[in-house]
């Protein structure tokens, strides 16, 4: 496989320096901006508005709305390991990060528009479409800083910094949704509770979050120096290096490849988790929204402290262990969590899946991180979200469907469980690096 060397004067992707705090700093940060998105708008606030309010039926808006975001990630299956392989070209991540925060935003405080009407329907549904394949994408640029960001020796507790600040970022854009929009009485700003303007601002407040929050890596965080190459050579080059990268993963990388599918189908159980959690607590155990935004609340500092705690057991004991015992927490208590009936028992079983959650994330972007090529990071992510998202579509559709089919949302649940326990089984398969420490060259 072919591999640009680096700019004169400046060190190999991921070679050992002194830290760069602020750069650093920087980087985790961007997590705290963008876990706003997943969060509010994804997971406890607008999806459950839009099912109940803007659709009117809880189940089937909820199907509706599974659908909608499963078939946003074939997008990003299909552009990111192609806009990646360009990238990795032209050298620089930041201008395309910047377009697609840009491109997340944007839609996202267009959804103040969608009033709680069923003509709404397809507008909000087209925006969250949209706005979700843009911040998928905008993460693939994310994550191939990382080699570059975190000394080698560091990379698995600067990963776990990353999660973890998001989840407490993920805590705070809802305290503030919590505190400042949906709660006071009366309503703060001349804003209405009765067209649902409480609710709707929230996708103000996460579009100003994001845009904020985002600015410090732009700032202070180092990028990759800049190739040279002029944007035809760079599509002709990366469109090459990516079909060769392909055939090599089939003929002579496989255990990367089985690296792939494995996280594939486990972080498809956790984004069907990130999409469908909070309908599935307001529909089955009748959380209203200040219910559910307590209930995240303890999940996002439950989820933040697995991290950030186990980013040193990365670093100590490899990224293929974390994520097995991840995975092996998030089924026990994933299967405890769909018998259970009583909402307060319910709460605490879900805050103690929460710390396995975090971890499965992270450790697996590092174990990403170390199996990339130096000089083909933003490839390499593009590949891991091809086949994140190639398949992302299945954990919504199932959960969907099978929601759909036994009208419970406890059996759209456990499908869920079926992508952890095969991603796990498959991942005892892949071997890590014997220098946990050390890179694919």
């Amino acid at each position: 496989m072919t591999q640009p060397a680096p700019a004169p004067g400046q060190p190999p992707a991921g070679s050992p320096t002194a830290p760069d705090r602020l750069g650093i700093f920087s980087w985790c940060l961007f997590d705290w901006a963008n876990s706003a998105f997943n969060t509010v708008i994804g997971t406890f606030v607008f999806s459950v508005y839009f099912a109940r309010d803007v659709y009117g039926d809880e189940i089937a808006g909820s199907a509706l709305w599974g659908y909608t975001i499963g078939l946003s990630g074939l997008g990003v299956a299909i552009l990111s390991p192609i806009l990646g392989a360009i990238a990795d070209r032209t050298g620089r991540r930041k201008p395309w990060l910047s377009v697609f925060v840009a491109l997340t935003v944007l839609p996202t405080a267009l959804l103040w528009m969608g009033e709680p009407d069923p003509a709404f329907v397809v507008f909000a549904l087209v925006l969250v479409g949209l706005s979700s394949i843009a911040f998928e994408l905008s993460g693939v640029f994310y994550n191939a800083m990382l080699p570059g960001v975190a000394p080698k020796p560091m990379i698995g507790r600067v990963s776990g910094w990353g999660w973890g600040l998001g989840y407490f970022g993920g805590l705070a854009s809802l305290v503030t949704a919590l505190f400042v929009l949906i709660r006071p009485d009366p309503p703060l700003f001349g804003l209405s509770s009765e067209s649902s303007e409480t609710i709707r601002a929230t996708t103000i407040l996460v579009a100003a979050w994001f845009s904020l929050f985002a600015l410090p890596i732009f700032l202070f965080t180092r990028d990759e120096p800049p190739t040279g190459v002029g944007s035809g050579q760079a599509i002709r080059e990366g469109l090459k290096t990516l079909a060769d990268t392909i055939r090599e993963l089939a003929r002579t990388r496989r255990n990367v490849l089985r690296f792939l599918i494995a996280s594939a189908l486990y972080r498809d159980g956790l984004i069907t988790l990130f999409a469908v959690g909070g309908l599935y607590a307001a529909g089955t155990f009748g959380m209203d929204f200040d219910q559910l935004t307590v209930f995240a609340i303890g999940l996002n500092v439950t989820a933040g402290l697995g991290a950030i705690g186990f980013g040193w057991l990365d670093d100590a004991i490899g990224s293929k262990p974390t994520v097995l015992i991840s995975i092996a927490g998030l089924i026990v208590f994933g299967v405890v969590s769909l018998l259970i009936s009583d909402a307060n028992t319910f709460i605490a079983v879900a805050l103690a899946l929460g710390i396995f959650v975090g971890p499965a994330q992270a450790a697996s972007r590092t174990f990403m991180a170390r199996l990339a090529p130096r000089h083909l990071e933003v490839e390499s992510f593009g590949l891991y979200a091809l086949t994140g998202k190639s398949i992302a579509f299945l954990g919504p559709v199932l959960f969907a469907a099978a929601t759909d089919a036994f009208d419970s949302q406890r059996a759209g649940m456990s499908t869920i469980i079926l992508f952890w326990l095969i991603g796990g089984l498959l991942l005892l398969t892949v071997r890590e690096p014997k220098d946990r420490r050390t890179r694919t060259p």
